[in-house]
């Protein structure tokens, strides 16, 4: 089922280490996030509050993918998404039906794909874009903080995913208004109670209460509060065919990501 999932959505689908922004994760407009209900059948975000939230796009202006803004020139997604060169970066955008001038269509300079994602396994499913002209931060742009390698994210942590992903899984079209969803983290080994062998170190589980991440949300961000900041813990990877709210979404564990992020950054 969790292929299934991952099919669908490809169906629909010079910076150093200290160059990376010191403020991050404090949004200018205040998300107002009213617990426990789902992307599928979610609720609508208030518009700028997560202003890290990226629409990755085709020519024609078609939503695959999501993404999270880690600085003005790099953007973090999925591995899975399959992102190309002559994509488009879209950042400040909420309702996709009608764009206003906080939107930024930017071109991509270059695709690093994590050479050791399986997509047999979908493990390590991150890649990162370079951006050919910088994001320009405003209010409603602005860039999440990425975790170190070494920080702790526990089970039954509070978290949000956001994206404009299906809200019913048999819905022909993704939402125009930006959705999100609060979900709770599990460990991996309850994970596994769901998804068996299937979940790796590199993986992170969220939701199985009445929540879910759906086909197109992939690439976009998990993120938690952590000392008045929201961080970037996971990346929307895989989960149920049917978006299933009652077993959990997997994500990439950025985290263990952390390091090849990095070597891409000083390298690039």
């Amino acid at each position: 089922m969790a292929f299934l999932w991952l099919l669908s959505c490809l169906a629909l689908a010079g910076f150093a280490r200290a160059a990376l922004p010191e403020s991050c994760g404090v949004p200018a407009i205040t998300p107002v996030i009213r617990g426990y209900t789902r992307i599928v059948n979610g609720e609508p975000a208030v518009p700028g509050s997560w202003p890290w939230q990226v629409s990755l796009q085709r020519y024609d202006g078609f939503h695959f993918c999501g993404g999270s803004l880690i600085s003005e020139n790099w953007v973090v997604t999925a591995a899975h998404c399959g992102v190309r060169k002559t994509d488009t970066v879209v950042v400040g955008a909420y309702d996709q039906d009608a764009p206003t001038d906080a939107q930024q269509k930017l071109t991509i300079e270059e695709v690093f794909k994590n050479p050791k994602f399986n997509m047999l396994t979908i493990r390590d499913d991150i890649t990162l874009i370079k951006l050919a002209t910088p994001a320009r931060l405003t209010q409603r742009v602005s860039p999440v903080c990425l975790p170190t390698a070494t920080e702790d994210f526990p089970g039954g942590t509070t978290c949000v995913t956001t994206g404009w992903g299906l809200t019913d899984p048999n819905a022909s079209n993704t939402p125009a208004v930006l959705q999100q969803v609060a979900l709770p983290l599990l460990t991996n080994d309850q994970c596994k109670e769901f998804w068996g062998f299937r979940i790796l170190s590199s993986m992170i589980c969220a939701g199985a209460d009445g929540a879910t991440s759906c086909m197109g949300d992939s690439g976009g961000p998990l993120v938690c509060q952590k000392d008045g900041a929201w961080t970037l813990v996971g990346i929307v990877s895989w989960g149920s065919a049917t978006c299933d709210p009652e077993v959990p979404g997997v994500y990439a564990r950025v985290t263990e990501l952390r390091g090849w992020i990095d070597s891409i950054l000083e390298a690039n």
